[in-house]
């Protein structure tokens, strides 16, 4: 089992940055497929950015060139880096895990076995 913490979130305007951070404990998330997911008010969860064990990144194409997802096994964290944020990306952000045999990127919600609480990311226009 993982347990999965994010931090990082806060209000910032438009055109700004913002990183946020998912810390890991319980397990290594070295053999995890990592993820991150957000849900506007009065939407569903929505697929962020995603990682595998090895590196390999996916992103939706609403923040592709804008966010950029990393990982740090050694420190059992990720992160995601957020630029050039609009309104849109107004959101409570999740970091979520899910173990695999193999190294894979991960970007169905349904997939996913271990969430965060969420944190928080209020862009002002």
């Amino acid at each position: 089992q993982v347990q999965l913490v994010e931090s990082g979130g806060g209000l910032v305007q438009t055109g700004g940055s913002l990183t946020l951070s998912c810390a890991a404990s319980g397990s290594t998330i070295s053999a995890y497929a990592m993820g991150w997911f957000r849900r506007a008010p009065g939407k569903e969860r929505a697929f962020v950015a995603a990682i595998s064990s090895s590196g390999t990144t996916y992103y939706s194409d609403s923040v592709k060139g804008r966010f950029i997802t990393s990982r740090d096994n050694a420190k059992n964290t990720m992160s995601l880096q957020m630029n050039s944020l609009k309104p849109e990306d107004t959101a409570v952000y999740y970091c979520a895990a899910r173990f695999t045999g193999y190294s894979r990127v991960v970007v169905t919600t349904d997939e996913y076995t271990n969430w965060g609480q969420g944190t928080q990311v209020t862009v002002s226009s």
